[in-house]
């Protein structure tokens, strides 16, 4: 076992080297594909060097972990409890956000595979008049092409106010659905991407009716113990986090206000569409799993994988994101936004190597787009290039704020 310290307080804590371990290997492939160059070893002090900038931008913390096929690397910077001064350790439990956004996707693609579902059925067909409009699909629910308009624009119109309005609040899936049916469709079904939060609650529903159970059920018996996510967890509506956790500190919309600790919520404005709680190591063994073809079969995989470009660097499938680094290297996840945390949860196209990256605040855009510059050192061996200002890192519309006056998107 090897470790070391990096300076300014970032911990590069055990550096685990299995002994099964072997040189890096090339991702799999169809059989007759040409074999992919492995990847270059991680930068970890490149990503030691993000958290630290995270950090001095105004996340009271930030951790990220890198399992590499056998070898992990954990970082973190700055505190995961301002109030006590505790550090921050990469293994504390957290709110993903709209990382949940592919446990629900996975979830109705088995259904799919068992013959449960229809992927390019109307919605309607499985919940009666529910939607204004026969031609959504259950498809378009999962790639973000319904045109349902995403009610968390309203909620959240303010960041401060909207969160304290409903951080102990219950709603019904029904109850979100209807705030987003005030509004008219944003586009034709299918006709353009538009990222909602509502897509995901519908999925929710989708999965309760369909299976007869709660979503958390759903998620426990075909996710989180087959897979042996110890640190994973959907406790909606409690409000607490179990066991050792970082708390979330929501940026306040004044400049210079103090941050509001946004920990303890219901989360029940977001559900099925960004209400998990997890770990870096769980969501690296999640990814993993995933795009190693474990949880799907190959047909649904590749389903999940249809990806529509979304700028010159994303792309969206099924409760999928890919983004292409400038590396040339592909990595498949989703990034979470929720009030106090953003997470950046990313694999390799065979599963081989995955991040995890977390800032503890949100409603601060310069520390997203800061956290999105983990990707680099892990994945391309690189320090990332500073950004620039007109051409930020995060996407606008997605599941981060399109500016820091508004509130984070699950």
């Amino acid at each position: 076992m090897v470790s070391a310290t990096v300076s300014r307080g970032a911990v590069l804590g055990a550096v685990v080297l299995s002994l099964l371990a072997g040189p890096a290997r090339a991702a799999t492939g169809e059989p007759k594909s040409p074999a992919r160059a492995p990847l270059p070893v991680p930068d970890s002090a490149g990503m030691a060097a993000v958290l630290r900038s995270a950090v001095a931008q105004g996340a009271p913390g930030a951790l990220a972990r890198l399992d590499d096929d056998g070898t992990t690397y954990r970082i973190a910077s700055g505190v995961a409890d301002a109030s006590t001064g505790r550090a921050a350790a990469a293994d504390d439990r957290f709110r993903v956000g709209s990382v949940t956004k592919s446990f629900s996707a996975v979830v109705l693609l088995q259904l799919v595979d068992e013959h449960r579902l229809v992927l390019d059925e109307p919605v309607n067909r499985y919940l009666p008049k529910l939607l204004p409009d026969d031609r959504i699909t259950v498809r378009m629910l999962l790639n973000h092409r319904s045109g349902l308009y995403d009610y968390t624009n309203d909620m959240f119109a303010k960041t401060v106010s909207g969160f304290e309005a409903v951080r102990d609040k219950v709603f019904s899936y029904r109850g979100l659905i209807a705030l987003s049916l005030k509004k008219p469709l944003t586009n034709e079904p299918g006709a353009a991407y538009a990222y909602s939060n509502t897509n995901f609650v519908v999925a929710g529903l989708l999965i309760e009716k369909l299976t007869g159970h709660s979503v958390r059920t759903e998620y426990e018996n075909r996710i989180f113990k087959p897979l042996g996510l110890r640190d994973t967890f959907y406790v909606h509506p409690d409000t607490r986090i179990p066991g050792r956790f970082a708390r979330g500190y929501l940026t306040p919309d004044t400049p210079g206000g103090p941050l509001v600790d946004a920990t303890a919520q219901t989360v029940s404005w977001a559900q099925s569409a960004g209400a998990i709680i997890s770990s870096a190591r769980d969501l690296d063994a999640f990814y993993g799993a995933l795009l190693g073809g474990r949880l799907l079969s190959p047909a649904r995989l590749a389903e999940m994988e249809r990806f529509s470009r979304v700028d010159s660097s994303t792309a969206y499938g099924l409760g999928l994101r890919r983004r292409d680094l400038p590396c040339g290297v592909s990595v498949y996840g989703h990034t979470g936004v929720v009030q106090g945390y953003y997470t950046y949860a990313f694999t390799t196209k065979d599963g081989r190597r995955s991040l995890t990256a977390v800032a503890t605040t949100s409603n601060n855009a310069t520390v997203l787009n800061t956290l999105a510059r983990t990707l680099e050192p892990a994945f391309c061996g690189t320090a990332p290039k500073a950004p620039r200002d007109s051409a930020p890192l995060v996407e606008r519309g997605v599941d981060a704020e399109p500016r820091t006056s508004t509130a984070p998107r699950s």
